[in-house]
C-alpha cells in the first residue's frame, strides 16, 4: 500500500466521501465465515470500510451477496490457449480478480524471455497476475525444451514487481534425494510451490522439509490429507484433464477448509467458456454439500493467504477493493465485478478494456525436421512391449504391458485393440530427434492427431494408427508455426492455428472455442473417445507425472526418473 493513506483514512473515518460504495448486500466476512450488513465503501482502489456512507458511485447490491474477488491459486494461463488479455476478459466476467500463474509452459519454448513478457503483457489488466519464477525448465533432464532457465534467470524474475517466488517443483524425485543444483533453486526465495504427485511417508517429509509449502497433485483425499499433515497447502484441482475436486472434498468435510485453497491448473478454453473458473468450482463444491462459506473461503481468502498477498482475499479495512457481487450462493454468477476499485465486468460481461500487441518474436517457433518415412517406426518385435495408459479424468499414467502385434516383424499399431502409436518430435533445434511408443485409451481408429502443446517441454506430441496420417500432421504444424491438426487417410481434415510460441491463440475465447469444437468432432468420427483428447494428449509428453511418459528422448519410467525401452 502507498505511504500516503491520507484519503483512505478520511473516508474510513467518515470524514471524506468514498469513490465507490457497495450497498445493500450482505458482505461475507472471510475471517468468521459470516455474513455483515452495511455498505462497503472504497477509496484510492482500497476499502475503506463496512458500515454507512453518503456520496461516491453506488453499485446497488439489495438482496445480493458481496464476496472478495475470487483467486486462482495455481494456474498456467497458456493453457487455456489464449492470450493473457483474453483469458482475463473471459474470467474476470465470473468473478475471477487475481491468479497466481506458474509462465513455464512459455519458458520452455521461449526461454526467460517468455517468462518476463508474461508479466508485461499481463501489467494493467483487470486481472491480477502474479507469477512464480519457474524452476523446473526442463521439468526434467528427460525432456529437451528450447533451453533451461538458471538460477540467474530465476533471480532475475524474481526481481520483478508481481513476482512472488519459486514455482512448482516438480523434479521431486532431485528434491527427495537432496540434489544440490535443485535445492539451490528452492532456496532463493522463502516461498516455494511444490508438485508431488502420489508422494508419501518419508519421501514426503523430504520433500517437505526442503521447504517447500504447497501441492497441487493429489487425487486422493488420503494423500492431501498426508501433505497436511506436514504443513503443506493443499491446493484442489479441477483441470480439463485432472478431475481432482470431487475426490479431494472428502478431506473438506472430515477436517474443515483450513490449509486448503482452489486452483485450476490446465483449463482449456472450452472449460472456461462453459463451466467456469474459479466460479465453477464454488458451484461443484456446495452441490456436493459444502458449505458455501467454506467454499467462498478456498476461493479468497486461502489462496491469498497460501501465496503472502496480504492485502487480497477478504472485505475488510485497508484490503484490495477487489469485489463481487453474487446473485445466490448455488449458481455463483457473478452480477458485478470490481477489481481495483472500479467496475470491471456486469452480468457476465467484461467491460472493454486495452490489450496490448503481441511481438512478432514470439511467432514463428516451431523448428523441427520432417518426418523421415521410418520416423514413427517402433522397431522389432522381440516380446512384450511397454504401454501408455490413459487414466479419465487423471494426468496420472498407467505402465501396462502387451503381447504387440507385428507385421513383417515390426510392432505396429493396432486399432482393434485400442493401441495406438505416440511420437514426441523435438520442435526447438530441429535435432531430428523422436520418442516413439504405444498408448491405449483414446479409442483411435483412424487416422492421427497431434499439437504442439506438449508440456512442459512442447515439442510435438502426434498420436495415430497410421503413418501417413501422423506425417501430415506433424508437416502442418511446422507450416502453421504451432497448433492443433487432425489427418485421416494421410490427409489434413482440420486445424487450429495457435501462432504465438505455438501455445496461444490470437482470436477471441469463442472463436478458439468454436474451432476446438469442429476438432474434436473430427476425432469423434475418427473414433475418439477420450474427454478433452488434446489436454490428455499434451500430458502424455510429461515426464514428471507417473508412471509412464514419452519424450523425444524416449519413454519415460517417471518413478525410476529414466528411459526405458519399448521392448520389455
Amino acid at each position: 500500500m502507498s505511504a500516503d493513506r491520507t484519503n483512505l483514512l478520511a473516508v474510513a473515518r467518515g470524514d471524506a466521501e468514498p469513490d465507490l460504495v457497495v450497498e445493500g448486500a450482505r458482505v461475507f466476512c472471510a475471517f468468521t465465515r459470516e455474513w455483515l450488513e452495511g455498505d462497503v465503501a472504497v477509496a484510492d482502489e482500497w476499502i475503506a470500510g463496512v458500515g454507512q456512507y453518503e456520496g461516491g458511485e453506488r453499485v446497488d447490491a439489495t438482496g445480493r451477496f458481496l464476496v472478495p474477488g475470487l483467486i486462482d491459486a495455481h494456474v498456467h494461463l497458456e493453457s487455456s490457449k489464449l492470450l493473457p488479455s483474453e483469458f482475463a476478459r473471459v474470467v474476470v466476467a465470473r468473478g475471477t480478480t487475481a491468479v497466481v500463474c506458474d509462465p513455464h509452459e512459455i519458458a520452455n519454448v521461449l526461454g526467460v524471455d517468455g517468462a518476463h513478457w508474461m508479466l508485461d503483457t499481463s501489467s494493467g489488466l483487470p486481472l491480477r497476475v502474479y507469477v512464480m519464477a519457474p524452476s523446473c525448465v526442463p521439468a526434467s533432464a528427460l525432456e529437451s525444451p528450447r533451453g533451461p532457465l538458471g538460477l540467474a534467470d530465476m533471480t532475475g524474475l524474481l526481481r520483478r514487481g508481481r513476482a512472488i517466488g519459486v514455482a512448482e517443483v516438480m523434479d521431486f524425485p532431485s528434491v527427495i534425494a537432496g540434489d544440490p543444483d535443485v535445492l539451490a533453486k528452492i532456496a532463493l526465495h522463502p516461498h516455494v510451490d511444490g508438485h508431488a504427485p502420489g508422494v508419501t511417508g518419508a519421501a514426503l517429509d523430504a520433500y517437505a522439509a526442503a521447504g517447500i509449502r504447497s501441492d497441487h497433485e493429489s487425487t486422493t483425499w488420503e494423500e492431501a490429507l498426508e501433505k497436511r499433515h506436514r504443513g503443506i497447502w493443499v491446493l484442489l484441482r479441477e483441470a480439463s484433464n485432472a478431475r481432482n475436486l470431487t475426490a479431494l472434498l472428502e478431506l473438506v468435510r472430515r477436517h474443515g477448509p483450513e490449509c486448503c485453497a482452489f486452483c485450476t491448473d490446465d483449463r482449456e478454453p472450452d472449460m472456461l467458456v462453459r463451466e467456469g473458473h474459479i466460479d465453477a468450482m464454488c458451484r461443484q463444491a456446495v452441490a456436493a454439500g459444502i458449505a458455501p462459506e467454506d467454499a467462498l473461503v478456498m476461493a479468497t481468502l486461502h489462496p491469498a493467504r497460501c501465496h503472502g498477498l496480504a492485502d487480497l482475499g477478504a472485505i475488510a479495512p485497508g484490503f484490495r477493493a477487489d469485489l463481487v457481487v453474487l446473485d445466490d450462493l448455488e449458481s455463483f454468477r457473478a452480477s458485478v465485478v470490481i477489481a481495483g476499485g472500479a467496475v470491471a465486468a456486469r452480468d457476465g460481461r467484461a467491460l472493454p478494456f486495452a490489450a496490448p500487441p503481441v511481438p512478432d518474436w514470439l511467432r514463428n517457433t516451431v523448428h523441427t525436421a520432417l518426418p523421415a518415412p521410418d520416423s514413427f517406426d517402433l522397431g522389432p518385435a522381440g516380446g512384450r512391449v511397454r504401454v501408455i495408459d490413459i487414466i479419465p479424468g487423471q494426468l496420472i499414467t498407467g505402465a501396462g504391458a502387451e503381447s504387440p502385434t507385428v507385421r513383417e516383424g515390426r510392432v505396429v499399431a493396432d486399432p482393434a485393440r485400442d493401441l495406438a502409436k505416440l511420437a514426441v518430435i523435438e520442435r526447438h533445434h530441429a535435432t531430428g530427434r523422436v520418442g516413439v511408443g504405444l498408448v491405449r485409451g483414446f479409442g483411435l481408429r483412424r487416422g492421427a492427431f497431434a499439437s504442439t502443446v506438449a508440456h512442459d517441454a512442447h515439442n510435438i506430441i502426434v498420436v495415430g494408427v497410421e503413418d501417413a496420417s501422423m506425417a501430415a500432421c506433424v508437416e502442418r504444424l511446422a507450416a502453421l508455426g504451432g497448433g492443433i491438426a487432425v489427418a485421416d487417410d494421410g490427409r489434413l481434415r482440420g486445424e487450429l492455428a495457435l501462432p504465438v510460441a505455438g501455445l496461444l491463440s490470437e482470436a477471441p475465447a469463442e472463436a478458439v472455442v468454436e474451432r476446438l469444437d469442429e476438432l474434436v468432432a473430427l476425432l469423434v468420427e475418427q473414433g475418439v473417445e477420450s474427454d478433452a483428447p488434446f489436454m490428455t494428449l499434451s500430458f502424455l509428453a510429461l515426464s514428471v507425472i507417473p508412471h509412464l511418459k514419452l519424450t523425444d528422448r524416449g519413454l519415460v519410467d517417471v518413478v525410476r526418473a529414466r528411459v526405458v525401452p519399448l521392448v520389455m
